[in-house]
């Protein structure tokens, strides 16, 4: 797999850039990786990525001043493959920035170093996510990050997790064929049975995660390699999203309609939720960062 490129937020938004070629509906061709952190606000943008579309959306928390602590990668191995990654830094301060750009780094250069050879890409992503974690722990000032990532390989996918960034896909009439479970308490006890979705969305220890990028003990949950049909969307993406929206609300904006559109509606309503609370609505300001892909 090339570098790619470490683009900033006007090189990915500029129809000039040399990540892209100008396609049909809005969309461009990725021709390098696209690498995006400490973004304020980028509006949602679609590319033609891995046999499909990717649309992205990186906006800073509305209610605070320091760095945007997610970052996000697609990262382009031929037309039909590649790689996407959402990261959530959760050091504070401008550590939670490094310390999910680091992670990201380390995956980029692993599958630089080893690319992704037919349908066994596993060892080359262990390798990168646990490099992410010696380099976490080596910026030395406690700082650490979640890390989500999906390998796709034609119509194939296989995730790859650390902490409570979460992924789902979703069939085009809104069946949720799979999703991550959140390394945290509350994603435990929603997947035991003890606590409904829409009571843990509001529960007090929402926040707290059991497992991420930068500790000794940082394990990697691996799942199963999934086909995605035509059509089928899958989301990766910081807490900023789920933490705000519910999940059939999630499914019900990105299932159907133009790639665009849905990023768009869900990037506009999470924004809404975090500016504008209601009660009985979930709202909680935080960094957001997403990464909706779909099958042609």
């Amino acid at each position: 797999m090339p570098a790619g490129e470490s683009l900033s937020a006007s090189d990915v938004a500029n129809p000039k850039s040399p990540s892209g070629s100008a396609l049909s509906d809005g969309a461009r061709r990725l021709e390098s990786s696209v690498v995006m952190c400490n973004c304020e606000h980028e509006p949602p943008q679609v590319f033609e990525f891995a046999g499909g579309l990717v649309g992205v959306y990186a906006c800073r928390s509305p209610n605070k001043q320091t760095p945007n602590e997610d970052s996000l990668a697609a990262l382009v191995a031929s037309p039909e493959a590649g790689v996407l990654v959402v990261a959530d830094g959760v050091g504070g301060e401008r550590w939670g920035d490094r310390a999910s750009r680091t992670a990201i780094d380390a995956v980029r250069r692993a599958l630089h170093e080893m690319p992704m050879v037919g349908s066994d890409a596993r060892p080359t992503i262990l390798n990168g996510i646990e490099q992410a974690n010696h380099d976490v722990m080596d910026l030395g000032v406690g700082a650490a990050s979640t890390l989500s990532l999906v390998e796709v390989q034609g119509d194939v996918i296989r995730p790859y997790h650390v902490g409570d960034s979460m992924m789902m896909l979703i069939g085009l009439r809104g069946r949720v064929k799979w999703q991550t479970v959140p390394h945290s308490p509350v994603g435990y006890a929603v997947e035991a049975g003890v606590l409904d979705e829409r009571d843990a969305i509001h529960h007090v220890d929402r926040h707290l995660v059991s497992n991420i990028v930068g500790t000794e003990n940082m394990r990697i949950e691996i799942g199963p390699r999934l086909t995605m049909a035509p059509r089928d969307t899958l989301i990766v993406a910081s807490d900023g999203v789920f933490d705000n929206l519910h999940v059939a609300e999630v499914i019900e904006l990105v299932r159907k309609g133009p790639l665009q559109t849905a990023v768009e509606k869900l990037a506009s309503l999470v924004h809404q939720r975090m500016t504008d609370p209601h009660e009985g609505a979930p709202s909680k300001p935080d960094d957001t960062s997403m990464l909706v892909f779909r099958r042609w």
